[in-house]
């Protein structure tokens, strides 16, 4: 049956991280592979009373056909929290609301992304974007993250290319797979040369409100409103199953995209759209993260505490905010040979091979502390730390 399939899908795999959940789901593995919000602050009886009153007074718009664009109160909501958080002047007419950020990415493909072409991408980078942009056969090029955002020589020497790339993939904020976000020099420098480039960024940002230390930094979009699409998502603070994401987009990107999604799906689903915005008229967002950011941050000390304590030696990343931290193994350590082993030991952790285009890095791995507690953080490191010592 191979020729029914379209070439462009010949060398799309399938997302590894999902495949290695499905291993991790035997409940004796303590499990830090997942980027799963933890559902402990997923807001049920708000929403149950959001919906109720969505069916009671708004019934009828809320289950009909719905704008393409989105519902237009809850794209207002979102450029007023730009306003709020950034002074982003924001039109409500720039902002598409999508299923997740996932079809935003794929969106930007369709519209932009020709067979072969250049796209520049962080590595390691979200396994997410570089799945679903492979659908459209582009040319990644990986460009080193460094502690403080982008290399900028490895960035200044592909867009010294006769040919070089007009598109640019980045996670700003606590970035997946590493936690690493690019200072405010590092953002300054990259909007000055997708300007001088013309060059067009994919801003991704959907960990950007789970702060818990330093101060929040303005997003590219803000330096460089014509270069960036910037990309938001209410899944990691409020409920990942609704898949209520948003694109923010210059002018001349506008209307391309929407007629993209009218192809695609003709709008998000309305209803949701609907009970979220009346969640967050009826509550305080701001309160209902915080709580959130509270526990993330000491699930990451802790996280941090047992891997000094058990991995003693091992390399990691310090986050601020998010959900996750990167581990560097030792060079002959390869961190696939490794969760193997680990789940034999009832710990899982994602490999870190994936998360590269150039895919001969192999001693780095990613966890995630938002799903565990303290106590079982501790064990499942203390586990993960007998493995490394094994394989050592």
């Amino acid at each position: 049956m191979q020729p029914f399939f379209a070439q462009r899908f010949a060398k799309v795999e399938p997302s590894f991280i999902r495949e290695i959940l499905k291993v991790a789901m035997n409940p004796d593995v303590i499990s830090f592979a997942g980027g799963l919000p933890n559902p402990a602050f997923f807001p049920h009886e708000q929403l149950a009373v959001a919906s109720t009153k969505v069916l009671q007074n708004h019934s009828n718009g809320a289950l009909q056909y719905a704008a393409t664009e989105g519902f237009a109160p809850l794209r207002q909501y979102i450029a007023d929290r730009y306003f709020k958080q950034y002074g982003m002047q924001v039109s409500p007419d720039n902002i598409l609301i999508t299923n997740g950020s996932q079809q935003a990415l794929d969106l930007l493909g369709k519209v932009l992304v020709n067979e072969g072409d250049n796209l520049i991408i962080e590595e390691p980078g979200y396994l997410g974007a570089i799945q679903a942009l492979s659908v459209y056969q582009p040319n990644f090029q990986g460009v080193a993250l460094n502690d403080d955002g982008l290399d900028l020589a490895e960035l200044d020497t592909l867009l010294a290319e006769p040919n070089h790339a007009r598109m640019l993939y980045g996670v700003t904020n606590f970035q997946n797979p590493t936690g690493l976000s690019y200072s405010l020099e590092n953002r300054q420098a990259v909007a000055e040369r997708l300007i001088k480039h013309d060059v067009l960024m994919i801003e991704d940002n959907p960990y950007g409100e789970l702060r818990f230390e330093g101060e929040h930094l303005p997003p590219i979009a803000k330096l460089a409103p014509e270069n960036v699409v910037l990309l938001g998502s209410f899944s990691k603070v409020v409920v990942p199953s609704f898949r209520l994401g948003w694109m923010l987009m210059p002018d001349w990107l506008c209307q391309k995209v929407t007629i993209a999604k009218q192809a695609s799906d003709l709008h998000t689903n309305g209803f949701v759209q609907q009970v979220l915005h009346s969640y967050l008229q009826e509550n305080d967002l701001d309160e209902h993260i915080d709580r959130i950011r509270t526990v993330y941050g000491r699930q990451k000390v802790a996280m941090e505490n047992a891997l000094l304590k058990y991995c003693p030696g091992i390399e990691f990343t310090r986050p601020e905010g998010g959900m996750f931290l990167w581990l560097k193994l030792p060079k002959h350590i390869n961190a696939m040979e490794l969760f193997d082993v680990a789940i034999k030991e009832n710990v899982a952790f994602v490999p870190g091979q994936p998360f590269y285009v150039r895919p001969d890095i192999l001693n780095s791995a990613r966890l995630s502390y938002a799903g565990a507690d303290e106590a079982t953080i501790e064990e499942g490191i203390k586990r993960l730390g007998r493995v490394i010592s094994q394989v050592l």
